[in-house]
């Protein structure tokens, strides 16, 4: 693409009404425009990103038999009163006219919604087990929409739902789920700990997460590097080694925390040190058990003509936050240095002064690279400092210095290096 046809701009400096780096760097880069607090439009740029992410996840549910769908925003209040989330503070409701109580709410999550749509399609174990997802907007009322893209009142999400007979099946699904998670993360260029957690208002059981160390997160876990497993703090009973102990456990006689006998400063699953961290939570899924069955009847009939409820389950992945946390983790003093899986492009192409770079760029055209090609009439100054803010991951200059060469440098290393063209090409199809 050429830059000079980018409708947006970068700005000259950071938008004075943001806290959060990652609202700043993807803000003054026109990746995204701040509509009000913690409602965002995505940009070209922004929304390439997005797409990234979404197609890997994409890729990870079809893999486990997730089957795509899209359902309704607009929820009338039955859904949410059968189920006695109707009056959870973050709900957004909708009234039908002036004067009226609400009688619909706009899309916080989904699990009433998948439920009654599975009751019509669901009569016998031989329906089942199925898993089905949808990437789509969501809204709560967020009180502390300061956080950028990390928290927001709308926002971008995966949700998975699965279907099982038996609750030792979707105990399997549910660990063929964290496995595709795990692998989510990784190609999004994000370790993330496999995290205990407390099921919130969609489970009484204990549910798991995914969360990233970071020190702007807004959760505390006690972690394992080892293995990368961890607990959050609020359902802990491990402590940091040297550290202060959770909430959770007993203490013994010396002050630290015990639980059952055992050294509550180990992991559990590989006796490594535990660290106590701060972290963001990127995913989570839930065992929902029949919560949502038994509210909307949603039952089957197993081999022997037996009635019984289906058993589900929920999986989420946070797709705005997770571009929000890989700017938090991925970036320098001078911008976001994007994991290649994510970059809007692969190749931030840079002509210097009165040269031209038209024939390179149709060359990495021709071979189907993604490239963004800096053909405006700017200071050489003024595009190495953007193209740094961006963080395309390779940098490509032409300019008389570099003569017949092209100046490459990654934005992950602080070394450039002058090569020949055809060496060039070779490296980024090659690489």
């Amino acid at each position: 693409m050429l830059q000079s046809k980018l409708f947006t701009k970068i700005e000259r400096s950071f938008p004075k009404d943001e806290e959060s780096l990652n609202a700043k760097l993807l803000e003054r880069g026109g990746l995204v425009y701040k509509n009000s607090a913690g409602v965002y439009s995505y940009l070209p740029l922004g929304w390439r990103v997005i797409r990234k992410i979404s197609d890997i996840i994409r890729e990870e549910m079809d893999a486990i038999g997730g089957q795509e769908m899209f359902m309704a925003t607009l929820h009338d209040k039955h859904y949410l009163k059968a189920t006695g989330r109707w009056d959870v503070d973050v709900v957004f409701k909708v009234s039908e006219g002036k004067n009226k109580e609400p009688s619909f709410n706009i899309s916080w999550t989904h699990e009433e919604i998948i439920a009654e749509i599975a009751k019509k399609y669901v009569s016998s174990y031989r329906d089942l087990p199925f898993a089905a997802y949808q990437i789509q907007t969501k809204f709560r009322r967020e009180p502390r929409a300061k956080s950028g893209l990390l928290r927001g009142r709308e926002f971008l999400m995966k949700d998975l739902y699965s279907f099982h007979a038996s609750n030792e099946d979707m105990l399997r699904y549910y660990d063929e789920v964290a496995k595709a998670y795990k692998k989510v993360f990784e190609r999004c260029g994000l370790k993330a700990f496999y995290t205990l957690a407390a099921g919130g208002d969609f489970t009484a059981s204990n549910t798991h997460e995914f969360q990233v160390a970071s020190e702007i997160g807004e959760d505390t876990i006690f972690a394992c590097r080892a293995c990368m497993y961890a607990e959050n703090n609020e359902v802990s009973k491990l402590s940091a080694e040297g550290g202060s102990a959770s909430r959770s456990g007993s203490k013994n006689p010396s002050g630290s925390r015990t639980t059952g006998g055992k050294d509550s400063n180990k992991c559990p699953k590989c006796s490594a040190k535990i660290s106590e961290m701060k972290s963001i939570e990127v995913g989570n899924i839930f065992p929902l058990g029949t919560k949502y069955s038994e509210a909307f009847d949603l039952s089957f009939l197993d081999k022997e003509g037996n009635k019984k409820l289906v058993v589900m389950g929920s999986y989420g992945i946070g797709i705005s936050r997770l571009m929000a946390t890989a700017v938090e983790i991925h970036h320098d003093d001078n911008g976001i240095i994007w994991p290649e899986s994510l970059a809007p492009f692969r190749v931030h192409l840079l002509e210097l002064g009165d040269v031209s770079a038209k024939d390179i760029y149709a060359d990495l055209q021709k071979r189907n690279i993604e490239v963004l090609y800096d053909d405006r009439e700017v200071s050489p100054g003024g595009k190495l400092v953007e193209a740094d803010l961006l963080g395309i991951p390779f940098r490509a200059v032409i300019s008389k210095k570099t003569g017949d060469k092209v100046e490459v440098k990654r934005r992950n290393e602080k070394e450039a290096k002058l090569m020949e063209k055809d060496e060039f090409i070779s490296l980024i199809t090659n690489n």
